[in-house]
């Protein structure tokens, strides 16, 4: 079965954002609609529905705040026939959480973006129960509108998918921050410094995701023996503190995302 019409439930950031991502691959908007009671305004040629729509509709994406699930599962849950797809990009709220809540739904996934399905750079982490390969399929080609499609054939994984490609971006603001803060410390303009510090990493990307080379491989081909880069590298691989600092940052928002689902009413 297509997922042809899509009801959006929740209409913040990330789903705003999924939408412009989709709207800018092609996609009708007319494929759409948002359930949202307060909302005034949807994008053009999208239907808002202030109260929950009578119609029935391929899909469901659910994108509220994980904390909100119980506040309207009761009455979400008629929508989710047997005909219906419920796509889910609640942090930490797993699959069998979500079944027991929607348990006539024809099928269940998780999606995982980050903001850059916007621009339709962003990875996206998928893992589903209970959907026939067209509807598997129909799920990729949605997410590989926004960026990239990463199947979890092992959903215990996904709170460290979401940890790495979904807080991701953050993480990588924060160091380009600190990269542009460590130079106005030494004497370089801020201002400068930022826009320096910005440039640099949006080339470096582009160079490691069209390179044949691994990232770690490309570290070492633009150091030279001695010289200034390989003096920098040396900083930052001293005793592996870059890299055992990065598993604890991942660790810790792997491990917030077991505690969201508990606040959602769910252990997985």
């Amino acid at each position: 079965m297509a997922l042809n019409k899509i009801l959006i439930v929740g209409f913040g950031k990330m789903a705003q954002a999924m939408v412009e991502g989709w709207l800018a691959s092609g996609i009708p908007a007319d494929r759409f609609a948002i359930y949202h009671p307060r909302r005034t305004e949807a994008p053009e040629g999208i239907t808002l529905h202030n109260q929950w729509p009578e119609e029935r509709f391929d899909a469901v994406l659910l994108a509220v705040k994980p904390q909100m699930l119980s506040d309207i599962a009761d009455e979400m849950e008629p929508l989710l026939g047997p005909d219906t797809v419920l796509i889910s990009v609640l942090a930490g709220v797993d699959l069998a959480g979500l079944s027991r809540r929607f348990p006539r739904a024809g099928g269940i996934a998780r999606l995982m973006p980050n903001l850059a399905v916007a621009l339709r750079k962003s990875p996206n982490a998928l893992a589903a129960s209970g959907l026939d390969d067209a509807q598997r399929a129909e799920l990729t080609r949605l997410a590989e509108a926004l960026g990239s499609a990463e199947w979890l054939e092992d959903e215990s994984q996904f709170n460290l998918v979401t940890a790495l490609a979904g807080s991701g971006p953050g993480f990588v603001f924060r160091f380009i921050d600190a990269l542009a803060a460590g130079a106005a410390e030494l004497g370089l303009d801020r201002a400068q410094a930022d826009r320096l510090a910005l440039a640099m990493v949006e080339g470096a990307t582009a160079l490691a995701a069209s390179s044949e080379h691994t990232p770690a491989d490309l570290a070492s081909r633009v150091a030279s023996k001695g010289g200034m880069t390989q003096k920098g590298l040396d900083v930052l691989d001293k005793d592996a503190d870059l890299q055992n600092l990065l598993r604890e940052c991942l660790r810790a928002a792997q491990n917030r995302g077991a505690e969201m689902a508990e606040m959602a009413g769910d252990k997985g």
